[in-house]
């Protein structure tokens, strides 16, 4: 696996260690190979006390990921990102939310900090490659003369989606080792190098909300502002009830609306211009495609015309045919092949054929099937 990404031994490999062990293993599997390996950890200045959540981000990451490289016997540093996430994170996830929009912080992580400032900053101390612990593949395509991104070999710890954003000059000389491996295999080559991280749980969450909710987050960070009530409006345009703040709510929402209609209904619609929430049955929630931006084709040249595609409205969801076309300014309209539920903006969506990960865009503005209810 590792031989057909790096053609040459004795490479200078640096590795994003995050203190996990999927880092940590990779680390590992460079330094086996035969590699100069120096492991890079990003500060954020994140630190939760008392927190159940395994940490990767904070304090205790940085420790747990110095310990590692201790043990491997290679060159440890921690570089300060605290402004960076700052900056291009975690001010856009609040912006997000306060427009009604549901972010995805860790699409935006890849691109700007891990394989943005990050990369750049180790090509910059003579790195050859930079290797991290994320499960996908890169892969040279010989007939297209290209490099691509794709799904990694185990399709349950696949994080492909989160890794459309990156920019496609970097696959070149970024390394995915575990992509072709399961979870029980890394935890395998944790043991064998005897890492302190090898049983270490995984964790899912985002690194800077802390164990109460990005609710709280968000009124520590902003205040007042998270709780600008405003008006529930019905799919006939009826005021409905009171909601408590738009960044309280999300597409698809239907528990702790605190509106009772005698029948279920869900969140299909938010405006931040009106500050309001629209609500509806089940129907209104599906769409038949949407309008995208920020589109990033990794592993495809900008397509002239209208393409088809396999796409993935948000992580945990299955794919769907749909057909893709480019519009202009990194836009592009995606038109499902069946109707989807829960086209949410803010998402990124990806789009894949076969294996290969195409690319991916953030959703702006779904298109509803229930056009009455869009009034």
């Amino acid at each position: 696996m590792i031989k057909v990404m790096i053609n040459k031994k004795n490479k200078k490999v640096f590795v994003a260690m995050s203190g996990g062990v999927d880092s940590s293993v990779v680390a590992g599997m460079m330094k086996e190979a035969g590699h100069e390996v120096v492991g890079v950890t990003m500060c954020f200045s994140i630190n939760h006390p008392g927190s159940r959540k395994p940490s990767c981000c904070g304090v205790d990451g940085i420790q747990d990921a110095r310990r590692a490289a201790q043990i491997l016997g290679i060159p440890h540093y921690v570089l300060d990102f605290a402004k960076d996430i700052d900056e291009h994170i975690i001010e856009d996830f609040t912006n997000e939310y306060l427009s009604g929009r549901t972010p995805t912080p860790c699409v935006r992580c890849n691109q700007y900090l891990k394989f943005g400032t990050l990369y750049q900053k180790v090509k910059s101390l003579g790195a050859d490659c930079f290797a991290t612990g994320h499960y996908g593949r890169i892969e040279y395509n010989e007939a297209a003369g290209r490099f691509e991104l794709k799904k990694a070999k185990d399709l349950k710890k696949d994080q492909s989606y989160f890794l459309y954003s990156i920019p496609k000059e970097t696959l070149p000389s970024v390394l995915f080792p575990l992509g072709g491996l399961t979870k029980s295999e890394v935890r395998d080559l944790a043991r064998k190098y005897k890492l302190n991280t090898a049983e270490k749980p995984e964790s899912q969450d985002i690194c800077f909300v802390p164990d109460a909710g990005y609710k709280k987050f968000l009124e520590d960070r902003v205040g007042s502002r998270i709780f600008q009530a405003g008006d529930f409006i019905d799919q006939d345009g009826k005021v409905v009830g009171q909601h408590k703040g738009i960044a309280h709510y999300t597409i698809g929402q239907r528990d702790k609306l605190g509106i009772a209609l005698g029948h279920p209904v869900y969140v299909y619609k938010i405006d931040k211009e009106t500050n309001t929430v629209h609500v509806g049955p089940e129907s209104c929630l599906y769409s038949t495609g949407f309008y995208a931006g920020q589109f990033n084709p990794v592993s495809m040249e900008i397509p002239k015309e209208k393409m088809e595609v396999s796409a993935r409205i948000r992580y945990n969801a299955p794919e769907t045919a749909a057909h893709l076309t480019h519009l202009d300014e990194g836009r592009v309209l995606v038109e499902f092949a069946a109707p989807q539920k829960s086209v949410t903006p803010g998402q990124s969506a990806v789009f894949y054929k076969g294996d290969v990960v195409l690319g991916g865009a953030v959703i702006d503005e779904p298109i509803a099937l229930n056009l009455a209810a869009f009034r």
